[in-house]
């Protein structure tokens, strides 16, 4: 009798499941925190890309706004060490090996997060500024073992630095080393306006990332817009200067990590296409005038548009040791260097 009975429950929990599943709800068995109508613990992600974010005990959000693409676009150059400083970076290498080691912890990202946003189409830009021609034949040869679609583009120095004005807000002449950066820039806006059909990540080549760090900054554009109704802009790194400020925040929940809301950035970012376009001007402006601060313009942006950051960071700023806007706190940045050596 006991058996009977024991086969009779089976068959009524396996029934249940399966009606669960059609229906699109979780049943969740705390006694041993498994999730079964997904076939998984609790300890695993449990969210569908492109169909539903799921938190405990937060329950299931509705994604209404699947990411379709990502496109990375890579600025590079190899040929100068610190834009505005004299200072060394942490590590104390010459910068090919920055770069080349942000390059290796993309690609790293972009494979772990394919398989997972199997309906996302991922694609690396290189723009490159003055460096050797042994530097982008390294960096081509690490693309073409990656299985990732890439590009690699020379900058157009002339064409976008004839647009720049020669005297900043400060009343200084603007560097050289600043104005093949703020081409870059320019560039890097013109590509993704022409070719990028939904989300675009601007990544400077001194940004070394966790393996998780895309499809976080996906699970979580895609929960926040969905929640939000707009989209939004991301910024991978959790900076310093974050913590010398007390003003209020706004805290909101990713898959993995928790996100503040923040007001100003460096040039390392994604969003859409749709707000590149909505602040093209504004946009482009930081690349024809030398503000101050220098992204003034994007600040000026995230007073109305949603900007937010982790915590803790999922991309380090290997920049020098002292600086505000570089390492960020809580993470293993020898362990994070290390991975990345290729």
């Amino acid at each position: 009798m006991k058996e009977i009975k024991s086969n009779k429950k089976n068959i009524f929990r396996k029934f249940f499941i399966k009606l669960c599943r059609i229906f699109g709800f979780e049943i969740i068995d705390q006694s041993n925190f498994s999730v079964p109508t997904s076939s998984k613990y609790l300890n695993e992600t449990i969210s569908v890309p492109g169909k539903k974010s799921i938190t405990l005990p937060l329950g299931s959000v509705k994604i209404t706004r699947p990411v379709k693409s990502l496109d990375i676009i890579l600025r590079t150059c190899m040929s100068v060490n610190m834009l505005t400083q004299s200072k060394k970076r942490m590590f104390e290498m010459n910068k090919e090996e920055y770069t080349r080691r942000t390059l290796i912890s993309l690609i790293k990202s972009i494979n772990y997060a394919k398989v997972i946003f199997k309906n996302t189409k991922f694609k690396i830009y290189i723009i490159d500024y003055d460096s050797k021609k042994d530097q982008i034949d390294g960096l081509k040869n690490i693309l073409k073992n990656s299985n990732i679609n890439f590009e690699i583009n020379n900058l157009d120095f002339k064409k976008f630095s004839s647009q720049i004005k020669n005297i900043n807000e400060e009343h200084k002449e603007v560097t050289l080393n600043q104005k093949s950066n703020m081409s870059n820039i320019h560039q890097s806006l013109y590509l993704s306006k022409e070719k990028s059909e939904d989300l675009i990540y601007f990544v400077e080549d001194d940004y070394i990332h966790e393996k998780i760090s895309l499809s976080e900054i996906l699970y979580t554009y895609e929960r926040l817009s969905s929640i939000l109704g707009s989209d939004l802009i991301v910024c991978p790194t959790d900076y310093p200067y974050l913590y010398t400020q007390s003003e209020n925040t706004k805290i909101f929940l990713g898959e993995k990590r928790h996100w503040r809301q923040i007001d100003q950035t460096l040039c390392t970012l994604l969003t859409s296409n749709k707000i590149i376009q909505k602040y093209w001007n504004e946009l482009t402006s930081m690349c024809k005038i030398e503000h101050y601060p220098f992204e003034k313009p994007l600040h000026n942006i995230y007073k109305k548009e949603l900007c937010i950051s982790p915590i803790p960071s999922l991309a380090v700023h290997f920049t020098n040791i002292n600086s505000i806007y570089g390492l960020s706190p809580n993470v293993n940045w020898k362990k994070l260097w290390d991975e990345n050596e290729g």
